[in-house]
């Protein structure tokens, strides 16, 4: 939920509904958000709906979230006015309703020059405030500069929490392998050159762990890396495998390939910066299991500098897709450079993409989609909802795996941060499942200058 306030209501014993104004990005990035302030008020400013009719037309998750809105309101208001009061949202919560725009009162109308719509819904949210005493008023908004400006108008403001994770639960994404330092040799020798390669997971503990969990085990010569696989009820070594070409580097790699390689897992989460191999290893983990699936998809959102459309950006549209897609076609050609140009390999790449059995597109280009027998990979998802994660999971048909890569603290999108990404949800909320593994990389591999330049700079 929201963060709400400390403060009473009227300063008394009594408590009055609260207000909270909504941001149109409020709504672009979760268009249920009135129902998400319990019993409290909810007041939309005509600027923010003027603001969605110009994001309502196109195929994007911006203009789906803009549609949904207004179809919510619709049923709601159901041929009836808003009135003074507003109308109930539903059972249990508060009313809503749409305040036409109000000028700034006479003491600010110096203080903001522009006449912008996040003016207007300042002024607004201001005028709201002033006209219900005794009532907690705050604007809910998840653009940091117009919460700068409230801040400096005395409004009282506040970002849109309901799905901002906790510090402590995104650290806990990050430090999700238990390392156990000089395990018993017994233990180590049965993993290790066992028939079977696993242990019972008492060996590391009292507690049963979570599905996945995964372990290094460390002694003075070797470490080894395992996964505690909950249908054999037992801890499993994590073998070093080859996939198409791509050797990996390290233990996370290893963890990783694992993971994109177990038929079990439907669903992987790979974080970590850039230069640590996590879009080269899941795709090169799809293409070595190319027979299984009847596509392999690999994608990315569309995020444009300057809050540009694709449309303003000159060429066709294969050109217009171009700096989008070229980061995937790079690593598609680091696997290309581990084979000759006349081998069996490359000749089989070229042919999956001129079938388009191997597909590269941006995101925007996969909506909608039903992905039946589909190795998925999603790439820079970060720069992705909550909501807009679980449109594109929910999609998944029998037979699909679904990869999700990303580096939660490289965010290209402004109303996103390391804590309410669509990435960080994912971990947070598919922890724990069977059919889910998350691998978060450490070590950057792509060159020693990469990666001095990621530490220092």
């Amino acid at each position: 939920m929201v963060r709400y306030s400390r403060t009473t209501a009227n300063g008394l014993g009594t408590r009055k509904p609260k207000i909270f104004v909504l941001d149109t990005n409020v709504i672009l990035h979760d268009y249920k958000a009135i129902r998400k302030f319990k019993d409290n008020d909810i007041v939309i400013p005509v600027a923010v709906v003027e603001e969605l009719d110009k994001f309502k037309k196109g195929t994007d998750q911006l203009a789906y979230n803009a549609r949904g809105f207004m179809r919510d309101m619709d049923r709601i208001t159901d041929g009836r006015l808003f009135g003074k009061d507003g109308i109930p949202i539903a059972k249990g919560l508060g009313k809503i309703k749409i305040e036409p725009n109000h000028p700034f009162p006479d003491e600010m109308k110096d203080l903001f020059k522009d006449d912008i719509q996040d003016h207007r819904i300042l002024s607004t949210a201001i005028w709201i405030r002033d006209n219900n005493p005794g009532r907690f008023v705050a604007l809910v908004t998840k653009d940091i500069n117009l919460r700068m400006k409230s801040k400096a108008a005395g409004m009282e403001v506040q970002d849109y929490m309901t799905d901002r994770l906790e510090d402590e639960k995104v650290e806990n994404s990050i430090k999700e392998v238990i390392t156990i330092d000089n395990p018993d040799p017994e233990t180590l020798q049965a993993l290790t050159f066992g028939p079977d390669n696993a242990v019972s997971w008492k060996a590391f503990g009292k507690t049963r762990p979570r599905p996945n969990q995964l372990y290094k085990l460390r002694n003075d010569k070797d470490m080894v890396c395992a996964r505690y696989d909950a249908d054999k009820d037992e801890v499993i070594l994590v073998k070093t495998s080859y996939v198409y070409g791509i050797k990996p580097l390290n233990d996370e790699q290893r963890f990783a390939v694992d993971a994109c390689l177990n038929p079990e897992v439907k669903l992987v989460s790979m974080t970590g910066g850039a230069g640590t191999g996590k879009t080269l290893i899941a795709l090169a983990s799809a293409l070595e299991q190319a027979k299984e699936y009847d596509q392999i998809i690999l994608t990315r959102p569309t995020v444009v500098l300057g809050n540009q459309e694709i449309g303003f950006l000159p060429g066709d549209q294969k050109t217009k897709m171009s700096p989008f897609i070229q980061p995937l076609m790079d690593n598609l050609n680091v696997i290309k450079s581990r084979f000759k140009s006349t081998s069996k390999e490359a000749q089989r790449l070229d042919a999956m993409l001129k079938e388009e059995k191997l597909l590269i597109s941006p995101l925007a280009y996969i909506r909608g989609r039903s992905l039946g027998r589909v190795f998925f990979i999603c790439d820079e998802a970060q720069n992705l909802t909550p909501n807009e994660v679980k449109t594109i999971i929910t999609r998944a048909g029998e037979g699909t795996k679904m990869v999700f890569t990303g580096d939660i603290f490289q965010i290209d999108q402004p109303y996103l941060d390391q804590w309410s990404n669509g990435l960080t949800h994912l971990n947070e909320k598919m922890g724990g499942q069977k059919l889910f593994e998350h691998v978060f990389l450490r070590i950057g591999e792509r060159s020693e200058l990469s990666d001095i330049a990621s530490k220092l700079l």
